[in-house]
């Protein structure tokens, strides 16, 4: 795929999805089925709206089945499925429907809390979407009128699942089909870094003396719906946290406000800098200890143990009558874990929220530094 992007001047290639690989795959698959003949090129729109042309690979053609593959290209993200073969096999049924199915390497669904249903194929919504188009839209261009199955495999997901946190997070037996554009965007780490320094040098040389931090656009949103915080002036960290702090001090900013999602955030609570998950993913086990010190039963550690997610946990939270008390704990625990980084050379507050419970809990000084940000106060200057 030649398509680029510029980040920091440097050109970036863009990829494509293990879920546009499996809707090619698939397309593929198809037309060799009913034109009896193989194909070496097939051509998907994607979501995102950009045209891939991919080559055909491993190409098995038998009396009632048709598998193929297709390469799967990060471009220039890091990515550990760059260079995997999805693999699709599709094969006329009796049935007047489309059934997508999982296969080698593809995990299972094991536990509640995470897009597909315990015991399915974890192929999510929009790639089964594009799966199921792409194959639709064949059948109906070879006017036949009952029913396929398509498995999806990607042999190599047995091995990649074990370097990830896959079957902790309830995916058993491979990795997911994923993908929501389609597209791959380059997203160089040190790239990201970079951007975030130079915002806050902007910041910095427009007299700036406090900064205010969100994670991501869910930070952004609920800053701007809930707390009426006007966010031209903000920066996005990403799950960057330990490098923003670190830049903040060499700038000598006075104090930053780090506005996030609970469930990045509760990472921070371990002493976590870098909240993505191929890092660490000790959500649960963090808010448990935090939890067993607001003196939950042992019945409730266990289930929030076994949560997916952090809103799964908060329910449990205050079922057992102990949210207030956690939260207190965890946002202290935050704030020193963020303090220690900054060495204490400049004060640091958080605000942490879930989009189904809102507000959660909030530093000391916390909502007094978010009024220097509002909207409010922003018009007045």
């Amino acid at each position: 795929m030649e398509k680029y992007t510029f980040k920091n001047n440097k050109k970036l290639r863009y990829g494509y999805t293990t879920g546009s690989c499996a809707a090619a795959a698939s397309k593929a698959a198809a037309i060799m089925l009913f034109r009896k003949c193989e194909i070496s090129k097939i051509s998907i729109m994607t979501p995102k709206g950009i045209l891939l042309d991919l080559q055909v690979f491993d190409i098995k053609i038998n009396s009632d089945y048709v598998s193929c593959a297709i390469q799967k290209d990060s471009g220039d993200d890091p990515d550990v499925t760059d260079g995997v073969f999805v693999y699709a096999k599709v094969k006329k049924i009796s049935q007047p429907k489309i059934i997508i199915e999982g296969g080698l390497g593809v995990g299972r669904v094991t536990k509640q809390g995470l897009e597909q249903p315990v015991h399915s194929a974890a192929i999510n919504k929009v790639p089964r979407q594009m799966i199921y188009q792409e194959v639709k839209d064949v059948c109906n261009e070879f006017e036949y009128p009952e029913g396929i199955y398509i498995e999806i495999s990607i042999p190599e997901g047995v091995e990649i699942a074990k370097r990830t946190f896959n079957e902790r997070l309830g995916i058993k037996g491979g990795i997911s089909v994923l993908g929501t554009s389609g597209i791959v965007e380059p997203m160089s780490e040190a790239a990201l870094i970079d951007s975030i320094k130079v915002e806050m040098n902007i910041l910095k040389a427009s007299g700036a003396k406090q900064i205010l931090v969100t994670l991501g656009n869910y930070g952004e949103n609920f800053s701007t719906s809930e707390l009426n915080i006007n966010i031209e002036n903000s920066l996005k960290c990403s799950n960057f946290i330990g490098e923003t702090i670190d830049y903040a001090v060499e700038l000598s900013f006075e104090r930053i406000l780090i506005i996030g999602h609970i469930g990045k955030l509760v990472k921070v609570a371990g002493g976590i800098m870098n909240t993505h998950s191929k890092n660490a993913d000790a959500r649960m086990d963090i808010l448990t200890a935090a939890a067993i010190r607001a003196g939950i039963t042992l019945e409730g550690a266990k289930q929030i143990l076994n949560c997916i997610t952090t809103d799964e946990a908060i329910q449990i939270l205050k079922k057992e009558e102990i949210f207030e008390e956690t939260m207190s704990i965890l946002v202290d625990k935050m704030q020193y874990f963020m303090q220690t980084r900054a060495y204490d050379k400049i004060k640091v507050d958080v605000i942490t929220f879930s989009n189904e419970y809102g507000l959660l809990g909030h530093t000391k000084n916390a909502m007094e530094i978010a009024t220097l940000f509002s909207k409010k106060s922003d018009k007045e200057q």
